[in-house]
């Protein structure tokens, strides 16, 4: 037994030799077998799926695959059914997505037998890309944009045209059909001729792999690209200016996707700067993209500074709106009520707006959860937030069923993701937050999906090494000392960071700089209150948390029942929400019969013990891990580790000063000073170089 213990190990250390930059995510080469392939059709989208048959298959030997357009009730928009005799669909974007879930079967071992049926969840599945003219990225952490640059903006170059054809391909490969080029705080430029030229060519690239191109438009074009003296959307002049517009992007463009709008939200210009509606503003753009098929995504994430609870806004300002906007407008809505925190309930508007369809907008890219530095796994957040039941149509109406059409008719479905993707040699900057590009869209195309099996899917497509563990003692080997403990830190990563960044329902902490480290301290005397983080957590005396029960912001009852009454309940209301809808006491007796305070240190404490034991499993897994992405990911759990303790360190002292109370003694102790980590609050010391 011995021996054969040790010929695993020395055959695993061996075979990882070569380097990997993780520019193929988890599309890397792979040793195919030969197949022969048939298909009446030739077009760049099949001749495409055919060729990812070829470069990968690795089912039987010289089997014979068909790939056929059919008429079939079970398939819906690009839907597919894999079979004995190969992929049917209705459009040849279906026949790629099914290429690709057959080969995904092949190199993930699932079942590729039978008769499979998979119809996509949402009609678009939708990439929000916050990237600039200028190449600059709005909360992007792994580099430059892949669409824009500041230099030489307007040629395109063989490089820009491959780098596009990659992205396009990583995004059928898991079923995304869509694409926001710019950021939603839209410069106008964006809809100027030379913009428009190079989003052709962008397009031009997507096309064959199914992906649409869309872009963010400012409001106020008409006045500062037209030289209109209003952006009244209901001014015949303004409605002239937007129809000539979108009349010209058709022109370039013939398969514009449409509009994503941010309007009267953060300074940005909207309709209600001429006491206008949203409705308004949205319908007027609807119709002049009505003719082409275009649609208006219209965001709903809106706040003001007068606001006495932030969190209610959006919900205060679209409810009265519901059935007011015209079929191809779709309310973009962020998974939470204030704005992509580590924890947030799920937004009231996903279980209230019943005449109006509503997408999800989820972040990829980790503004409040350690940007590229740290490994979070966001699908559990995601299915979190997917599977909260809103009780619309009483129990069971959960956000997913709300939003893909389940419950009601909808013309539209869509989900979207603010997208993680630069310049960075590996596209994310943390090769493990390509994981989470890959389960925005897996989770896109199938709700229902479960973390675990999404987190399995990547870690064998982007790590396993198919050509050189061949027997059987090898692949057990791998499972047990790679795939299964990877695994449970990918699934672990984002409770984690809820631990030692936010817990118990705290929330928008994050220091100025950047959202980067802890700040609850942070509140300069002329900031608006609500982008401090003290309107957030309320500290004081008596105790922490923001009341927003009936007796406080009431904004429990923008959430059905019986949920109301649950949130409403500081002794029902869950414990990973609970100071999120609660000020309550240090001494509050929390369910596990320890006080409010006495909780908050546990779980900071163990968020740095989850870390910890992170690196632990990464450091046994160096066998099995070719040495470049070893050592990168490696080095960001030790920046990782130093920010949690800081995280801790600083939540805990700082909290302290107001509850008056010891930290348990069976608890690691503050290895920083809280005057030390407010002085040296920059990202630069946070950060690794």
């Amino acid at each position: 037994m011995k021996k054969i213990l040790l010929s695993i190990t020395i055959s695993l250390l061996v075979i990882h030799t070569k380097a990997d930059d993780g520019h193929k995510l988890w599309l890397r080469d792979k040793k195919a077998l030969p197949v022969n392939i048939t298909c009446s059709i030739n077009s760049p989208t099949i001749n495409i799926a055919i060729n990812e048959l070829k470069q990968a298959w690795l089912g039987k030997a010289n089997a014979s695959i068909s790939l056929r357009i059919v008429k079939n009730p079970a398939l819906k928009n690009d839907g597919f059914i894999i079979n004995s005799s190969g992929v049917e669909a209705l459009t040849e974007a279906g026949i790629l997505y099914g290429v690709y879930e057959l080969l995904r079967r092949q190199q993930t071992g699932q079942i590729t037998t039978g008769i499979i049926i998979s119809n996509p969840s949402y009609n678009y599945r939708i990439l929000n890309h916050w990237d600039n003219p200028d190449g600059s990225i709005e909360r992007g952490y792994a580099g430059q944009s892949i669409f824009w640059r500041k230099e030489n903006a307007f040629t395109v170059t063989d490089n820009d045209k491959k780098l596009w054809q990659e992205y396009a391909r990583a995004n059928a490969s898991v079923g995304i059909n869509g694409a926001v080029l710019n950021n939603v705080n839209a410069s106008p430029l964006i809809l100027n001729e030379d913009y428009l030229n190079r989003t052709k060519a962008i397009a031009a690239i997507l096309r064959p792999y199914g992906v649409k191109v869309y872009l963010s438009a400012k409001f106020s074009s008409p006045m500062q690209s037209g030289g209109l003296k209003s952006n009244d959307p209901l001014d015949p002049e303004v409605i002239k200016w937007w129809n000539n517009k979108i009349k010209e992007i058709y022109s370039v463009i013939p398969d514009f996707g449409g509009f994503l709008i941010k309007a009267n939200s953060e300074g940005q210009p909207g309709p209600q700067d001429y006491n206008r509606t949203h409705a308004d503003g949205a319908n007027m753009l609807a119709d002049a993209l009505q003719p082409y098929g275009g649609i208006v995504m219209w965001r709903a994430f809106v706040y003001s500074p007068n606001d006495k609870d932030r969190a209610k806004q959006a919900y205060n300002e679209f409810m009265p709106l519901d059935g007011k906007f015209r079929d191809n407008v779709i309310i973009q809505v962020k998974n939470g009520p204030v704005d992509f925190q580590p924890r947030e309930p799920f937004s009231p508007l996903f279980g209230s707006m019943k005449k109006t369809p509503v997408m999800p907008e989820f972040q990829i890219t980790q503004e409040y959860l350690g940007h590229s530095i740290h490994l979070v796994f966001l699908s559990t957040m995601w299915e979190e937030c997917l599977q909260s039941d809103t009780y619309e149509y009483g129990k069971g109406s959960t956000v997913a069923k709300c939003t893909d059409g389940s419950l009601r008719p909808q013309k539209n479905t869509a989900i979207a993701g603010v997208a993680n993707i630069g310049l960075d040699t590996n596209w994310c900057g943390h090769d493990f937050a390509q994981a989470n590009w890959y389960a925005f869209g897996r989770l896109a195309w199938n709700n229902k999906l479960k973390s675990e099996q999404i987190a399995d899917e990547w870690i064998k497509l982007t790590f396993y090494e198919t050509q050189s563990i061949t027997s059987s003692n090898n692949k057990l080997a791998w499972e047990q000392n790679f795939l299964n403990p990877v695994k449970q830190m990918m699934l672990e990563s984002r409770e984690a960071a809820v631990n030692y960044m936010t817990p118990l329902g705290l929330h928008h902490i994050m220091s100025a700089n950047e959202h980067y480290g802890p700040g609850p301290w942070w509140a300069p005397a002329r900031m608006r209150a609500d982008w401090t983080p003290p309107y957030y957590h309320k500290a004081d005396s008596t105790g922490l948390g923001f009341n927003r029960t009936k007796s406080g912001s009431d904004a429990v009852s923008q959430y059905n029942e019986p949920l109301a009454s649950q949130l409403n309940n500081p002794n029902t209301c869950p414990d990973n929400v609970l100071l999120w809808f609660h000020h309550l006491p240090w001494n509050f007796k929390m369910k596990s019969g320890k006080t409010l305070w006495d909780e908050l240190c546990i779980h900071y404490d163990k968020g740095i013990q989850q870390v910890r034991a992170f690196q632990k499993i990464w450091d046994k897994a160096e066998a099995y891990v070719d040495k470049e992405r070893f050592e990168k990911v490696q080095r960001k759990l030790r920046s990782q580790m130093n920010n949690a303790v800081l995280w801790k360190d600083g939540c805990l002292l700082y909290f302290q000063q107001f509850s008056k109370m010891p930290i348990p003694a069976y608890l690691e102790r503050p290895v920083n000073n809280l005057d030390d980590i407010i002085k040296n609050d920059t990202p630069q010391r946070r950060r690794p170089a």
